[in-house]
């Protein structure tokens, strides 16, 4: 990894740019927004080092990264290109072509679908997922299920931001490194 100092320093000013907006998207949620940080070349710069730099201490070495819809697209790429490994997208249901895999989660009021192309992950490949924020788990364990449905060894979950209070990783039935704890 970077040297610690450098990559803390970076992540402050990460945080530093994440805006908040309250009572979105209902009264009593206050809501941190990423795209803020892509609205600055340097700071998408950072943020592109900060990720490689979490993602390339996994060990052993992931094979594939997969990016849950949507904002997780956003960030999963930048580690797959560098690791020079597959990317391969969870997409909220009906969005995908082909065979695809799908499992249903809780959210606070209801239910949703995620799925994944069948053809995506081979059996024991070693699989990073990534997103942006981890809230209640609902979609990170959704992704776990999904990857290991079709064969794939979640070696880790990597998001962004993490709302601590809501304990979402015990949702998560892997490893979770968090960048940014609120």
């Amino acid at each position: 990894m970077s040297n610690p100092l450098d990559l803390e320093k970076k992540i402050r000013k990460i945080r530093d740019h994440v805006n908040e907006y309250p009572d979105f998207p209902k009264p009593g949620v206050l809501f941190r927004d990423v795209f803020s940080v892509f609205q600055n070349a340097e700071l998408v710069a950072m943020l592109r080092e900060v990720l490689i730099a979490f993602a390339t201490q996994i060990q052993p070495p992931v094979e594939c990264v997969v990016g849950i819809d949507a904002r997780g697209f956003l960030l999963a790429p930048f580690i797959a290109l560098e690791l020079e490994v597959p990317f391969v997208p969870v997409r909220k249901k009906g969005k995908l072509p082909g065979k695809v895999a799908s499992v249903s989660y809780a959210l606070e009021y209801g239910e949703a679908n995620m799925e994944i192309q069948e053809s995506s992950i081979k059996e024991g490949q070693r699989v990073l997922i990534v997103d942006d924020l981890l809230a209640t788990g609902g979609s990170l364990g959704a992704a776990c299920t999904l990857v290991k449905k079709l064969g794939g060894v979640v070696e880790a979950c990597l998001v962004l931001m993490e709302l601590s209070e809501l304990k979402g990783r015990l949702n998560v039935p892997t490893n979770v490194i968090s960048i940014i704890k609120y």
